[in-house]
């Protein structure tokens, strides 16, 4: 090993899993790479001085319209394997929140669309949303 180490640049996000009582998860269409035009979870980098939380529901609310308070998002875990976006290195935690059936949506910032999915008949997901979601069908 040399005496200059190597470090891996790391990038910080947080992603939303936000469900309706009766199954339903909100997901936006991608307007921009990588991904565009794919399905995926709200969510996006965590501004410098802010909490993972606070993004989250700042991210929520810039795709999708849907406003929660950060203490309302429940973390369901930390996803950080290599290859997880095909822009680098980045760290997700993600976070759940339950939101009324009847919230409007409104697709923002990077969002073409936002739209309400039964958690049974999902699109192919970009990035590793799909893990994401396992996680809390799994529990």
């Amino acid at each position: 090993m040399s005496d200059i180490e190597t470090f891996e640049i790391i990038r910080y996000t947080a992603d939303v899993v936000a469900v309706t009582p009766g199954g339903d998860v909100l997901l936006i269409e991608r307007d921009w790479p990588p991904y565009q035009g794919a399905w995926a979870l709200p969510g996006g980098h965590v501004d410098p001085g802010e909490t993972s939380r606070a993004a989250a529901a700042r991210e929520l609310a810039e795709e999708t319209g849907v406003p929660v308070m950060p203490a309302d998002l429940r973390q369901i875990g930390t996803f950080d394997a290599p290859g997880r976006d095909p822009r680098g290195r980045y760290v997700t935690v993600a976070y759940l929140a339950t939101v009324p059936a009847d919230t409007p949506i409104v697709a923002g910032d990077d969002a073409r669309t936002a739209a309400w999915w039964p958690l049974t008949s999902l699109p192919p997901l970009a990035f590793d949303h799909a893990d994401i979601l396992r996680a809390i069908t799994t529990r």
